[in-house]
């Protein structure tokens, strides 16, 4: 498998069309389940995941994929993988059923523990994100990041879970050395996206996330010129773990 070889237009209009037909259900009232985990699962999710696995599949028969709402892959058999696809095919369901609008699309490329590919779609804020290693990152067409904080000293923006906020995040914000700090709640992996842009200096996410929460937008945030670190370590968050649960971590 070739690198060069994938065509990131190919990913991003999957994306789109995963968006267009999760927002004819958006504009529904759809029913929702609960899975195991209690988490919810709605009909968008596994539509958006049916197109996102057979487009990908049709395009890359070689490159073997992991969604969140397929059946886990064993890792005796994906250890040894060099490229994958990790798909979260809405990211942020609760967002999508409190219908604010803040949920995403997410299709990334993982090499060798490293996201390298990615694209996050926000179907109702009509905004795309996407970069591909070595060919910078974007928004809607720009080149991210659109801006710089010269002054963090003076203000910083950050951005935390709009349903998923915590004591100890809370604590982590108002230890930050700023005369003043900004937070800005948000929905699914458009926190990342945001730090990437610019628009917010970090976002700590002190709680659960998995793999597929966060491999999109990190590939976009690395190619824009940030991180995402290992809570309290300088260390960037690996993937094809053996579990699949993120630790705590800080994109900046």
């Amino acid at each position: 498998m070739q690198f060069d070889k994938i065509d990131i237009e190919e990913i991003k209009n999957i994306a789109l069309e995963a968006g267009k037909e999760v927002l004819k259900i958006y504009n529904t009232n759809f029913h929702i389940e609960y899975k195991a985990d209690n988490s919810p699962l709605t009909q968008a999710d596994l539509k958006a995941n049916e197109i996102i696995c057979n487009s990908l599949k049709k395009l890359y028969p070689e490159i073997p994929l992991i969604s969140e709402e397929n059946k886990q892959v064993e890792y005796e058999q994906r250890k040894n993988w060099e490229y994958y696809f990790c798909i979260d095919p809405i990211d942020g369901t609760k967002e999508f059923i409190k219908k604010n609008g803040e949920f995403t699309i997410n299709i990334a490329l993982i090499y060798k523990n490293i996201p390298v590919l990615g694209v996050v779609y926000a179907p109702v804020l009509e905004d795309i994100y996407w970069a591909k290693k070595g060919f910078c990152a974007y928004k809607n067409g720009q080149k991210l990041p659109l801006q710089i904080n010269k002054n963090p000293k003076e203000k910083l923006n950050v951005v935390v879970s709009k349903s998923h906020m915590n004591k100890k995040t809370q604590e982590f914000i108002n230890n930050l050395k700023s005369k003043q700090i900004v937070q800005k709640p948000i929905g699914s992996s458009l926190k990342l996206c945001l730090v990437a842009t610019g628009e917010a200096d970090l976002y700590p996410k002190i709680g659960d996330t998995m793999e597929w929460d966060t491999a999109a937008a990190d590939a976009i945030v690395r190619e824009s010129g940030k991180m995402i670190y290992q809570f309290e370590k300088e260390i960037p968050l690996l993937y094809n773990k053996e579990n699949l649960l993120n630790p705590w971590f800080l994109v900046k």
